[in-house]
C-alpha cells in the first residue's frame, strides 16, 4: 500500500510557507528522474512517490501535455523539452555558471583534467558546470548529475564549510551508503576529515565513489564570506598520485580564489 504522500511531510515541515499540494507533488516527480535514472515507468514513480499510480498518472498526463515530460512508446516517461530550454536560459542568466566559465576553462587545459562546479541540493551536491581538459582519457561528469556529500570530495567540502547543522544530519544517517570498498562511512573518521578539509583548504577523494575515479575540490565564497559552490578537477585515479596533488591543490585554489573574488569575496 502506498505511503503517506511527501507532500504533507512538507507541509508539516514548512508551515510557514503556503504549499500547493498538487504542484509541489508534480514538481517532485520530475525529480525522480537523474542520470541513472533518466526514463522511470509508472510503477517506479509509484513506488518512489508513496502515491497510487491513479493520481502519477493523472500528474504525469498534465506534464506531458505541458512538455515537462515525454512519453515513450514503452508507456514510460522521460524528461521532457520544456525543461532543457528551462535549462539554458537558468544556465544562461546564472551569474555563477557565466562568472565561471572561463576560469573553469583554463583550470582544465592547464591540469589536462575535467573541471565541475557543484551546488548544494539538500543532502547532495550537484554538478552545474562543466570543463573537459585536452586528455585523450577524461572523466566524463554530466551537468546535472548527483552526488551524496559523505562519499565525495565536493560534497565534504560543503560539509566543512558549510552550516553546522548540514554534516549534522548527514553524519546522523541511520546508514551512509558505501559505493566501493574505499568509501568511508564511519562518522568518525568523517569528523577528522572535515577538520583536516578546512586546515588545508581543499579535499582528496580517491576511489570513494568510483574505484577508477579520484577528485580534489575545493569551496568558492560569496561577498557575505559563505560557501556558494565546491570547485573540482577529476580524474583517472592513475594520474592523482600524492606528488601531482600538491601541483593540482595549487591551481585548484588559485582558480576558486578568482570565482570567490568576481563574486564579491573578499580573500
Amino acid at each position: 500500500m502506498p505511503k503517506t504522500s511527501p507532500n504533507k511531510q512538507a507541509k508539516k515541515n514548512s508551515s510557514s510557507v503556503p504549499i500547493v499540494d498538487s504542484l509541489a507533488t508534480a514538481l517532485r516527480i520530475l525529480d525522480y528522474f537523474t542520470i541513472r535514472e533518466p526514463e522511470l515507468s509508472l510503477r517506479e514513480l509509484s513506488e518512489k512517490s508513496g502515491l497510487y499510480k491513479s493520481r502519477i498518472h493523472r500528474l504525469c498526463g498534465t506534464l506531458v501535455a505541458l512538455g515537462f515530460l515525454t512519453r515513450m512508446p514503452s508507456s514510460s516517461y522521460r524528461l521532457g523539452p520544456k525543461l532543457m530550454t528551462l535549462g539554458k536560459v537558468y544556465e544562461r542568466t546564472n551569474s555563477l555558471i557565466t562568472l565561471s566559465k572561463s576560469i573553469m576553462k583554463q583550470l582544465a587545459d592547464s591540469t589536462g583534467e575535467s573541471v565541475a562546479l557543484f551546488q548544494l541540493d539538500g543532502l547532495h551536491c550537484i554538478c552545474l558546470s562543466r570543463e573537459y581538459g585536452p586528455s585523450s582519457l577524461v572523466f566524463d561528469i554530466q551537468e546535472g548529475e548527483k552526488m551524496e556529500l559523505h562519499a565525495s570530495a565536493a560534497g565534504r567540502v560543503f560539509m566543512s564549510y558549510g552550516p553546522k547543522e548540514l554534516a549534522e544530519t548527514v553524519l546522523n544517517q541511520p546508514k551512509l551508503e558505501r559505493f566501493t570498498s574505499e568509501t568511508i562511512t564511519n562518522p568518525k573518521i568523517l569528523i577528522k576529515k572535515l577538520s583536516s578539509i578546512k586546515k588545508r583548504g581543499y579535499e582528496v577523494n580517491r576511489g570513494e565513489r568510483e574505484l577508477e575515479v579520484a577528485a580534489i575540490a575545493a569551496p568558492v565564497f560569496n561577498y557575505d564570506a559563505q560557501i556558494e559552490s565546491v570547485l573540482t578537477v577529476v580524474g583517472p585515479v592513475q594520474r592523482f598520485s600524492e606528488d601531482r596533488e600538491t601541483e593540482i591543490a595549487e591551481k585548484l585554489l588559485d582558480a576558486s580564489r578568482k570565482i570567490s573574488e568576481l563574486l564579491g569575496a573578499t580573500i
